[in-house]
């Protein structure tokens, strides 16, 4: 009879240690308390009140943020191809002829410092596969890692030796220049500090230096100072941050002047960057900037929107809830308000 016992007792500990079934706990057995609202109809109306309340005086801030934000645009990929070279664009711009473009920019509203010039490109896709991998990080950051050029092919060596930096990326670097006049005086363009801090000090190496760049049989954009580190070669860094989309902006630099109202701006630009063979256009933007950051309406619309329907649907439901009530259910026959028996 014992030894019976003793059987069953070794079987049931063993079916116990080789169950699957997790030790009892409240957590395992969703058992822990928690928050079961009942949406009545006054707590929907509130909520839908309390989120129009909160995001419509955000959207009308952030535009009024916006709108204060000064902007001049200027589009000048056609203008500054002359007339009799307008049927081949492609033939100029790979061309030996003089590339330099004058414009005049007038001040619309004052302009306080710093005043932001950008370079901006559309239909250019820096988000492409191919594109996106052909660079060498390693290469950018190490010096002793120069040869490291199997991804960026086919921008990889000239004549047996590494290309640095190396890849399509760095390869296709904007090449446009500007200069600013105002009444006769030149107007200096900051171009320190353009890039992000986190870029100079960790992803390009303070001891890497171009090396056979844009020495190939078909110069892609921008020439490097060989005698500059990496590091300090803010245009190619901003450059090499590519863009999600195929219309982005990249910062140029920083006018450390304020412009009034009116003022015209002479602008002597170099339009050397091809994008002509794939139907680009160039962009030359001067921005402010508000607590909110550039121009930028979609945000304030969004919060105006989203304020604006919820609002609505408070009415709605209101109007609903005061003309044809719904009784509502006993609350004491929901499922976690009964008892263990079930009554």
């Amino acid at each position: 009879m014992s030894s019976n016992t003793a059987s069953s007792s070794n079987d049931a500990s063993s079916n116990r240690r080789n169950s699957k079934r997790p030790k009892y706990s409240r957590f395992t057995q969703q058992e822990l308390p928690a928050c079961k609202p009942i949406l009545t109809p006054r707590w929907v109306i509130s909520a839908f009140m309390l989120v129009s309340i909160i995001f419509v005086p955000i959207g009308v801030a952030s535009l009024f943020a916006s709108r204060d934000v000064v902007e001049i645009i200027d589009r000048y990929e056609t203008e500054c191809i002359p007339e009799r070279f307008r049927n081949d664009k492609v033939g100029f711009i790979q061309g030996t002829a003089n590339k330099i473009c004058r414009r005049n920019i007038t001040v619309p509203k004052r302009m306080k410092q710093p005043i932001y010039v950008y370079y901006q490109l559309d239909n250019f896709y820096q988000n492409h596969r191919r594109y996106v991998q052909s660079r060498s990080d390693k290469q950018l950051r190490d010096p002793g890692s120069e040869r490291d050029t199997s991804s960026c092919k086919p921008e990889d060596n000239w004549n047996g030796q590494p290309v640095v930096p190396c890849g399509l990326i760095a390869w296709s670097l904007f090449n446009d220049t500007y200069n600013f006049t105002l009444n006769k005086k030149q107007v200096a363009v900051n171009k320190v500090g353009i890039s992000w801090k986190s870029d100079r000090e960790h992803k390009f190496g303070k001891n890497v230096f171009p090396k056979n760049f844009q020495k190939g049989n078909f110069t892609g954009g921008k020439s490097l100072n060989e005698k500059v580190p990496l590091s300090q070669q803010e245009d190619l860094i901003v450059w090499m941050r590519t863009a999600a989309l195929p219309t982005f902006r990249k910062l140029y630099g920083k006018i450390e002047v304020d412009l009034e109202k009116n003022d015209v701006i002479d602008v002597v630009l170099e339009n050397n960057y091809n994008t002509y063979s794939f139907n680009g256009k160039k962009k030359l933007v001067l921005s402010t900037t508000s607590w909110l950051g550039g121009k930028n309406d979609f945000l304030g619309i969004a919060y105006l929107t989203v304020g604006g329907l919820c609002f609505f649907l408070a009415m709605a439901f209101t109007v609903v809830y005061l003309v044809k009530p719904r009784r509502l259910g006993d609350p004491s026959y929901l499922s976690w308000n009964r008892n263990p028996s079930g009554h």
